[in-house]
């Protein structure tokens, strides 16, 4: 099953990706991890998500030796570091991430979260690089409600494509105000962490609705984001077992019960909470 997810420039992408925090830090699984993103690859996860600041660029070295050869397949997304987001900063730290990739161009750049440098002085460099066709489109991460209404006030920051965020069932308070914001300008949400940090897959009522619908846990804890509009759900899967296990999350269909269930034991926001980050 292939779900997509549509940009506000009319760009579709796989509602669900792959993530690689944390991915190529390691020599003894680099082969194992290079088998898994190949294989979702051909599954169809074909939105890659990654940053400079991953094993300070051992990520996208491990992604552009995957990509190598078929970098028309993949939508591919990296990060710059907040330091690196000024207009002096921003052109090296780009074509530093283009060379660990392997290629001439980002399908998505995204800021890693707000630091000092002023966001207008970032949404101007994200456009110099739109300019020079080193990236194609450009976004944020880890903006709360308040940077984003203070981002869209600023000119040409109406381009914002994306926000990249902590969202899974044990972290919903994006659900309140953010999600639905985010909705109404077609603004999609890259969900980060979908599955927590495995804390999730241990609790007994996703266990259980898993097991009614024979599946695993991951998949039910991803479906469970994935059926709210505009949410690409981006999680590691480092071997090729746990790549095509979460590909299959798209074919859970949830019922009435279901989500109540869920809703009870991970209750949605009432109120706005302070944004989750990890």
């Amino acid at each position: 099953m292939t779900r997509l997810v549509t940009f506000a420039d009319g760009t579709t992408v796989p509602a669900l990706g792959q993530g690689t925090w944390e991915m190529g830090d390691d020599p003894a699984w680099r082969d194992e991890e290079q088998q898994a993103l190949a294989r979702g690859i051909d599954l169809g996860l074909t939105l890659i998500d990654t940053a400079e600041l991953y094993g300070d660029g051992r990520s996208e070295r491990l992604v552009g030796e995957v990509i190598a050869g078929r970098r028309d397949e993949v939508f591919l997304v990296s990060k710059v570091r907040p330091d690196n987001a000024s207009e002096m900063k921003i052109m090296l730290a780009c074509e530093k991430s283009l060379e660990r990739l392997g290629t001439d161009r980002l399908d998505l750049y995204l800021l890693h979260w707000e630091g000092n440098v002023p966001l207008e002085e970032t949404v101007a460099a994200f456009q110099e690089l739109v300019d020079e066709g080193m990236i194609a489109r450009w976004g944020v991460s880890n903006l709360d409600m308040r940077a984003m209404e203070r981002l869209i006030e600023i000119e040409g920051a109406e381009d914002c494509a994306v926000n990249q965020l902590l969202y899974n069932l044990g972290s919903r308070g994006v659900e309140f105000d953010l999600l639905p914001w985010m909705q109404a300008r077609d603004m999609p949400m890259m969900a980060y962490s979908p599955l927590g940090r495995g804390e999730l897959l241990e609790q007994p009522l996703i266990r259980d609705i898993a097991n009614r619908h024979s599946a695993d846990p991951a998949q039910v804890a991803l479906a469970a984001i994935l059926r709210h509009d505009g949410v690409i759900a981006i999680p590691k899967a480092s071997s090729v077992e746990h790549v095509e296990a979460n590909a299959d999350a798209l074919e859970i269909q949830f019922d009435l019960e279901d989500i109540e269930r869920l809703d009870e034991a991970f209750p949605p926001p009432t109120r706005e909470t302070p944004l989750d980050i990890i």
